[in-house]
């Protein structure tokens, strides 16, 4: 404190050293001596856990240290880990899983290519609560529609495992970047089934457009047409609306087919596999009927 004092007095008045130490009454040699760093081992092991692990903080080295014996009171330990320059850098942008950027083929058959997007409504007070479409772009057959006022990671992979063991594993699943979608869950996922992820470039939902026309048409057929009570009501009216969708309702794209009834062409023609053999017609006139 006197040193400091010294140097506020030789700026402020411009005296001479000898008569600011004087003043403040400190000896000229503690004040020129410069103080040596303390725990100087303990800095260079701070340093060199903070190289290998750039994303520790002070609280994290410290837990390291304390393993190596080095134990310090946490004060002391953001201190030195202040003075010896060390921060974790500031991320300006989260990283994206980019998943599989090649062009999308074209889906020439049943469970080739799933699309899958959330969407959000409210029961009750404005409860609010989300929706997980799965979609074949094929068909256009809602595979799922899953309502629940949370929907993880954890939980998309659990209703995507529900509708392979129902349809089969597809090709290729595209959907936008969002937090679910990206999580360490998913891309375990991903890597557990070989299932290749296609990830649409971000701001650009035309590139999910199979799922997004069907986010339209339930929403104007059935979400605003509909005021939920409650979660259990709402998962009611959308189990009918997707049969419905599914088994009644008509899609130009389809030739007037219904999505069940396209998977249903499809599979008796041969297209997919496991489809029903094509039946053999028999030639009558080569077959004589015994009297």
């Amino acid at each position: 404190m006197k040193r400091d004092a010294a140097f506020k007095v030789m700026e402020a008045y411009a005296i001479s050293q000898r008569r600011a130490y004087r003043l403040v009454s400190v000896d000229p040699k503690t004040v020129q001596r410069e103080a040596e760093p303390d725990n100087p081992e303990v800095r260079a092991r701070m340093r060199e856990i903070a190289a290998t692990r750039r994303r520790f903080g002070y609280r994290r080295i410290g837990l390291m240290l304390d393993r190596e014996g080095i134990t310090m009171n946490h004060k002391k330990l953001r201190r030195l880990y202040k003075e010896e320059g060390l921060a974790v850098k500031r991320r300006r942008g989260r990283k994206r899983a980019t998943g599989t950027r090649e062009p999308m083929p074209v889906p020439d058959g049943p469970t080739m290519r799933w699309s899958l997007d959330f969407v959000s409504d409210v029961f009750g007070p404005a409860r609010r609560f989300r929706m997980l479409n799965v979609i074949d772009d094929y068909t256009r057959e809602c595979l799922a529609l899953v309502a629940d006022t949370s929907l993880s990671g954890a939980r998309v992979a659990r209703e995507l495992d529900c509708c392979i063991r129902l349809y089969r594993k597809p090709e290729t699943i595209v959907s936008d970047n969002g937090t679910e979608l990206t999580s360490r869950t998913i891309l375990e996922w991903q890597n557990q089934t070989g299932i290749a992820w296609h990830y649409i470039a971000p701001g650009k939902p035309q590139q999910n457009g199979f799922v997004g026309s069907f986010n339209g048409k339930l929403r104007d057929e059935r979400l605003n047409e509909e005021v939920f009570d409650s979660l259990a009501h709402a998962r009611k009216m959308l189990a009918l609306w997707q049969h419905d969708y599914n088994h009644h309702r008509p899609r130009s794209s389809l030739g007037g087919l219904t999505p069940a009834a396209r998977r249903s062409l499809e599979l008796s023609e041969g297209s997919a596999p496991g489809a029903l053999a094509n039946l053999q017609t028999m030639n009558y006139e080569s077959v004589r009927l015994s009297k």
